[in-house]
C-alpha cells in the first residue's frame, strides 16, 4: 500500500506551480481544492509570487511590461481584451497573456491594478460608487458598493494598494465637494471585506501650513509608491500631493516643488511615476511661448529634493494621450502615429506596434494570483443571487447567459453569498 503524501509537502509543491495549473488541480480531489482555495496557501502563493517579480525586477533581465485594453478584430465579441505585454531590452514586445474582460465592463473604466488586481469604475458619474476588483488570472470579480454621490459638485478620485503587513489589498476612495465641506476617504479592505470613513482635514495631515482652507479637489491618478498612495489635492490657495499609508492608514502632506515655475506664471500638469519616483510635469508661459518641464523628487518625501529633470515638448501632451511612463522614463503618449515611448531627454521615439488601445498603463511586473478565490464562498448556488444580491459565481456556469468565452482554465464554483451587500463572481 502506498504511503500517503503529508499535506504540508503537498501544499509546498502546489506553492510553485503557476496560477492555470492550480486551478485545473481543484478538480483532482476535495482535499487539494480545500487546500488551494485556503486563505493560508492563497497568501503563500501570492507571496511567493511577488517575491520571484521582485528578483526579476532587481537583475534587470527584463524593462518591464503594458498592460493595454483593445478589441479583437479577429473576434466576433465586441468584448474588449486586457493584454499584457513584455518590454524586451531589444525594444520588441513579446505578449504575456490576453484575456476577455466581461461584457458589463464595457461601461466601466479601469481605475487602477496592482499585483494582478484590477479595480473598476463606472464611466456614469450616478453609477460611479459601484466598484469592481477583478483577478483575470482566475476569472473572477468581486463587486463593491461604495457611498453614492448625492451632491451634483461631488467627485471622486481612487486607487488600488497591497498592504504588505498584513497581506491585504485596500482601495482608497477620496471624495470633494464644491461647497467648503471637508474631503472624505473611503476605505476598503479585502481581508475583511468592509469600508470605513475617514474626514481629511488640512489640520489632521502631518506636515500641514495654515490656514489653507478645506480640500476642494483631488486630481488623478492615485500612484502607488513606499507603501503608500498619492494625488494631487488643492484648496483654494494651495496645491500639495496628498499621501495615504495603507498601513497604518494615515495621512500626509507632500509639497510640490516649490520654485519650480522660477517666477513665470504656470500650472502643474500631468503627475507621474518617473523612473521611480514621483514627479509632475510643470508647464509655464514665458516670451518663449509655453514651456513644460518635468520636475521629481530624488529623496522620497523630501521637499527639497524636487529637481528640475528635463524639458519636455508640449505638443506630445497637448496633441496626444498621456498614458505614464516605463521604468526607463520613456513617456507613453497615443498620437498621430499610434502609441509611443518617448524618450525626453534624447526626444527618440519608438512606435509601439499596439493598435487601439483605449487604456494604457505601465507596470514593473507582471504576476498572477489566487486573489478573490475564497473558498469558504463557493458552496452557494446561481439561483441564490438574486435572492441575496451577493456573491459567487463561475464564468463557466455563465457563460450561456452573458455569451463570454476565452480565458484560463475552469472553476467549479457556483453562485453564492455571504450576505454582505457585496459581489464576488468568477469569470
Amino acid at each position: 500500500m502506498r504511503e500517503r503524501v503529508p499535506d504540508d509537502i503537498v501544499e509546498d509543491i502546489l506553492c510553485r506551480l503557476p496560477v492555470k495549473s492550480l486551478i485545473r488541480f481543484r478538480c483532482v480531489t476535495k482535499s487539494c481544492n480545500s487546500i488551494i482555495t485556503g486563505t493560508t496557501f492563497i497568501n503563500k502563493h501570492f507571496k511567493l509570487n511577488l517575491n520571484q517579480c521582485e528578483s526579476v525586477i532587481s537583475t534587470n533581465t527584463r524593462s518591464g511590461y503594458l498592460l493595454y485594453a483593445t478589441k479583437d478584430k479577429n473576434s466576433s465579441s465586441s468584448s474588449k481584451q486586457l493584454c499584457t505585454v513584455v518590454c524586451n531590452n531589444d525594444c520588441t514586445l513579446t505578449q504575456v497573456s490576453r484575456f476577455e474582460m466581461p461584457s458589463f465592463f464595457d461601461e466601466c473604466n479601469i481605475v487602477d491594478f496592482c499585483n494582478g488586481l484590477f479595480c473598476l469604475a463606472s464611466y456614469e458619474k450616478e453609477l460611479c460608487h459601484i466598484i469592481y476588483l477583478w483577478n483575470p488570472s482566475i476569472r473572477m470579480f468581486k463587486k463593491l458598493l461604495a457611498t453614492p454621490f448625492t451632491d451634483k459638485g461631488t467627485t471622486s478620485v481612487m486607487g488600488l494598494a497591497y498592504n504588505s503587513q498584513n497581506y491585504d489589498f485596500k482601495i482608497l476612495r477620496i471624495v470633494t465637494v464644491l461647497d467648503g465641506q471637508e474631503a472624505e476617504a473611503e476605505i476598503y479592505s479585502l481581508s475583511t471585506d468592509s469600508w470605513r470613513k475617514v474626514v481629511i482635514s488640512m489640520e489632521s495631515l502631518k506636515g500641514y501650513e495654515p490656514n489653507f482652507g478645506t480640500i476642494g479637489e483631488i486630481y488623478p491618478p492615485c500612484i502607488f509608491l513606499n507603501g503608500a498612495l498619492h494625488a494631487v489635492a488643492a484648496t483654494d490657495d494651495y496645491c500639495f500631493i496628498l499621501s495615504f499609508n495603507v498601513n497604518d492608514e494615515s495621512f500626509r502632506e507632500i509639497m510640490l516643488p516649490p520654485n519650480s515655475l522660477d517666477g513665470v506664471r504656470g500650472y502643474f500638469g500631468d503627475f507621474l511615476l518617473f523612473k521611480g519616483s514621483l514627479a509632475v510635469f510643470v508647464l509655464s508661459n514665458d516670451h518663449r511661448g509655453i514651456l513644460c518641464h518635468i520636475w521629481f523628487m530624488k529623496e522620497y518625501g523630501v521637499a527639497e529634493s524636487w529637481t528640475k529633470k528635463c524639458r519636455v515638448q508640449t505638443d506630445w501632451l497637448c496633441n496626444g494621450d498621456f498614458f505614464g511612463c516605463t521604468n526607463n522614463g520613456e513617456l507613453l503618449i497615443k498620437n498621430a502615429t499610434g502609441l509611443v515611448s518617448i524618450d525626453p531627454e534624447s526626444q527618440n521615439q519608438n512606435i509601439l506596434a499596439i493598435e487601439d488601445a483605449n487604456w494604457v498603463a505601465f507596470s514593473a511586473n507582471s504576476m498572477e494570483s489566487l486573489v478573490l478565490l475564497d473558498g469558504d464562498r463557493e458552496s452557494e448556488r446561481e439561483g441564490e443571487e438574486e435572492e441575496k444580491n451577493s456573491n459567487v459565481c463561475s464564468m463557466d456556469d455563465l457563460d450561456g447567459a452573458l455569451g463570454s468565452g476565452g480565458g484560463l482554465g475552469s472553476s467549479s464554483s457556483g453562485l453564492g453569498s455571504s450576505g454582505d451587500g457585496h459581489s464576488r463572481v468568477t469569470l
